[in-house]
């Protein structure tokens, strides 16, 4: 590594696995960052960062940073290797380059010996320190969010609009400030992926602040275990999850027809403070069997055919 040059900084570039246009931004990359960044700031050293244009479209590229801009560059978190941190030492060749927070594998790959100086969370030979992204500040909790979306249904032929449906929300989705679960109410006892039964589907259903679904029962699994749910039924005219959430008695409903954003940020609003204790109540309602449902009747109807027979 080379000899650290002992200037002040001028100003300072951030970087990271996060900058590179084909790299990828991950949680502890991100959160990493964030403590350089309170720490930067604590000290008034002026920086910016460059992103991968691909994960913040609107911010600094490194493609468009002026390198002579910068007197020292700063390389956070991940795995120092490759020709992306090596082309980082070519092109900030006048700036002091530091890397913090990284993993080291080899010490002697020019993207390690490179920098200046090497503050390592791993590396060969040295005991490890706490990974950055531990005493990163920490941040009010968003809501955690499960989404149960069907692209079947195709007895429904011409009356489906369950394409639109899933276009219309995930896009609502992904402009909100909130953790997004991808969920399955199908059963496999053979793909990990899934869950192999209803406890399981459950145990997740509990745990969640709210339920997105345009499946029926998606609604009534969020409902059984007491979490509001946004219902949306994917048939135009209304179907089989306009019908369950009147049995129900659910209001958070929207039909085919009427999903855009305005309706939905008033039912996101509604279950994340009234929508939780109508929840806890419909719960309660299926516990107690106050609603009939038709094995209330399955004995009778046996008995019927039975006797007519």
């Amino acid at each position: 590594m080379q000899e650290q040059r002992r200037k002040a900084p001028r100003r300072v570039l951030l970087t990271g696995w996060f900058s590179f246009r084909d790299g990828e931004a991950t949680a502890g990359d991100v959160l990493a960052l964030h403590r350089v960044e309170t720490v930067l700031r604590g000290s008034g050293t002026p920086y910016d960062i460059a992103w991968s244009p691909g994960f913040r479209p609107d911010a600094l590229h490194l493609e468009a940073v002026r390198s002579h801009d910068y007197s020292h560059l700063v390389f956070v978190c991940g795995p120092l290797h490759g020709p992306q941190v090596e082309e980082l030492h070519r092109r900030f060749a006048h700036c002091v380059r530091i890397a913090v927070g990284t993993s080291v594998i080899d010490p002697d790959e020019p993207a390690v010996t490179g920098f200046h100086r090497v503050l390592a969370r791993d590396a060969p030979g040295r005991a490890p320190t706490e990974d950055l992204a531990a005493r990163a500040p920490a941040v009010p909790p968003r809501p955690v969010v499960g989404v149960v979306l069907t692209h079947g249904q195709h007895e429904y032929g011409a009356q489906r609009r369950h394409g639109e449906v899933a276009e219309r929300v995930t896009h609502w989705l992904a402009g909100k400030d909130c953790a997004r679960l991808e969920l399955e109410t199908r059963l496999d006892t053979r793909d990990w992926h899934l869950n192999a039964t209803p406890a399981q589907v459950q145990s997740v259903l509990a745990r969640l602040d709210l339920v997105v679904t345009d499946r029926l029962h998606g609604l009534v699994l969020a409902l059984r275990v007491g979490t509001p749910v946004i219902a949306i039924d994917p048939v135009a005219g209304g179907a089989k999850v306009t019908a369950q959430a009147r049995a129900c008695k659910w209001p958070a409903l929207l039909p085919a027809e009427q999903v855009d954003e305005r309706r939905l940020e008033r039912w996101w609003d509604w279950c994340l403070t009234s929508g939780r204790v109508a929840a806890r109540q419909a719960r309660e309602t299926f516990r107690e069997g106050r609603l009939p449902d038709g094995a209330d009747r399955l004995l009778e109807a046996l008995t019927s055919r039975a006797g007519a027979g």
